[in-house]
């Protein structure tokens, strides 16, 4: 098939589903005319490794324009060389004796194996993941933009994504059409082609104009950072309140982003980023979108009634609540479980939990509290997610004290807590008393852990897992709720801990 093109664009009809594998070339070879005696440009090359073209040519012809000289190039293995293609001598155009189809043949043989030896390496350690690029473009310091994505690699792992390569693009401006300059999308296309990489997962927010030339232009699935903590949510959300929440900020990102259904849009469906209203999502238009959101919100106002009775009863016991919050992954739920001897589900990854939880905490003395464990918090929180979840934050507005977990073996220990507060006093609950738990004190260095202390002085050092330093916490929680009177040695001695049967309150 000849297709033939203007000086302005050619237009290149669908091709078959085959020709989008990563170890596939397009099947196409592009020949256009300069008409100076130039070699093929930088724009040429580019053109050939976005569209994976099985070669460029160039045919420079003369002021009668009689052909001269052809220049060609064809792309090249990722193991073959560090440039990702390479440029044949340039020749007399009736002296070419390439024999370009069997040159593609034998490309595309080399390009299957390694893809499939990429697939092996890959599947040794990440089976059946996905494997991705992180991308990270901002005006901050590049150590920041290194630290952030640090936590996005925890993101992707958490999602099922393995991480293939990451690229930092520091930059004055954001490009408002491909989030940076096309010259850098170049080289993170050649990133992805030596990695045998599928997606590209940006740790932004892309408009949807972006993702949809981003798509465009680079043949690659294209994720941002809240299309992927949606994708966590959507993986781990257990009861039905959580369920609904989810798909409601799903739909709720969605919205803005329905666009008649063509081959950008259709490589962001499925896996990774695709999970929660179903694989129809671009079948639904606004309206219906609308219609379902409205539906979700009715059925959540009746699960926070629900749930504003049960905090009612326990307030009509006259137990004061006391609730835990911090980042993802700071050890709440291992704290909820050590305090209470619960099982709630306590893992070391991102989001484990979702749902609230609740317990009772008893002490000798004959004191209870009722302790709760919400959602982690991370930085950029998802505004969709915000206001989803809206219903199951409401468990911290009626805490009498909340115990912030920080991690204090993280690195970015100072950026999480800061990152907490600043949800706190969005959500309006940075006037509730406080006490501020430095878990995981048990991977801390001595020197490392003053510095800490010095910084918060009123923190507790703790370790939810070994259990040291949980007297002075249980003592702080008793000093601080409000029980009337005191406390005393005895409301503390031993464990000083126990709990109601975990099904007693949930």
């Amino acid at each position: 098939m000849v297709i033939v093109g203007e000086q302005k664009g050619i237009y290149i009809p669908e091709l078959a589903r085959s020709r989008m594998g990563t170890g596939r070339l397009r099947g196409l070879r592009l020949l256009h005319t300069h008409l100076s005696e130039e070699p093929l440009s930088e724009e040429d090359l580019t053109d050939m490794l976005f569209l994976r073209l099985d070669s460029v040519a160039a045919l420079t012809v003369d002021q009668a324009a009689a052909p001269r000289t052809m220049y060609s190039a064809h792309l090249l293995p990722p193991a073959a060389s560090r440039e990702p293609y390479r440029l044949l001598p340039p020749a007399d155009w009736d002296k070419v004796d390439t024999d370009f189809t069997a040159q593609a043949l034998a490309l595309e043989d080399e390009l299957s194996r390694e893809g499939e030896s990429l697939s092996a390496h890959a599947a040794h350690g990440d089976a059946g993941r996905e494997l991705a690029v992180l991308v990270c473009v901002s005006d901050a310091p590049r150590e920041d933009m290194e630290a952030s994505l640090d936590e996005l690699a925890a993101l992707a792992d958490t999602a099922g994504l393995a991480v293939a390569d990451r690229v930092v693009q520091r930059v004055a401006k954001v490009n408002p059409k491909f989030i940076l300059g096309k010259g850098k999308l170049a080289e993170i296309e050649i990133v992805a082609l030596r990695s045998g990489a599928g997606t590209l997962l940006f740790d932004n927010e892309l408009a949807p104009s972006q993702i949809r030339n981003l798509a465009e232009v680079t043949e690659l699935k294209i994720l941002d950072r809240t299309q992927l903590i949606l994708d966590i949510f959507a993986q781990n959300a257990r009861t039905r309140s959580g369920k609904l929440q989810v798909e409601m900020a799903q739909l709720k990102y969605l919205q803005p982003r329905l666009v008649k259904q063509d081959r950008a849009m259709s490589r962001l469906m499925g896996g990774i980023g695709g999970r929660g209203p179903g694989e129809t999502k671009l079948e639904i238009d606004r309206r219906r979108i609308r219609e379902r959101i409205a539906r979700i919100k009715n059925e959540l106002s009746g699960l926070r009634q629900r749930r504003a009775a049960a905090r009612a009863g326990r307030s009509g016991a006259g137990l004061p609540v006391v609730s835990l919050v911090g980042y993802t992954n700071a050890g709440k739920s291992t704290l909820l479980n050590t305090l209470t001897g619960s099982e709630v589900l306590a893992e070391n990854r991102l989001f484990a939990t979702l749902d609230p939880t609740t317990r009772r905490l008893r002490f000798p003395s004959e004191r209870e509290v009722i302790l709760t464990d919400t959602v982690g918090f991370i930085r950029e929180l998802p505004k969709e997610l915000m206001e989803a979840f809206r219903a199951t934050l409401e468990e911290l507005e009626s805490a009498d004290l909340l115990v912030q977990v920080a991690d204090a073996s993280h690195r970015e220990v100072l950026h999480q807590i800061r990152a907490v507060e600043e949800i706190l006093r969005d959500l309006g609950l940075d006037t509730i008393p406080r006490i501020l738990v430095m878990n995981k004190w048990d991977r801390m260095e001595e020197k490392a852990g003053r510095e800490l202390l010095s910084r918060f002085p009123g923190a507790i050092p703790v370790s939810a897992l070994s259990r040291e330093g949980l007297n002075p916490l249980v003592t702080e929680i008793l000093r601080r709720a409000p029980f009337g009177g005191g406390v005393t040695a005895r409301d503390v001695e031993g464990d000083g801990i126990w709990c109601d049967p975990p099904d007693a309150l949930q």
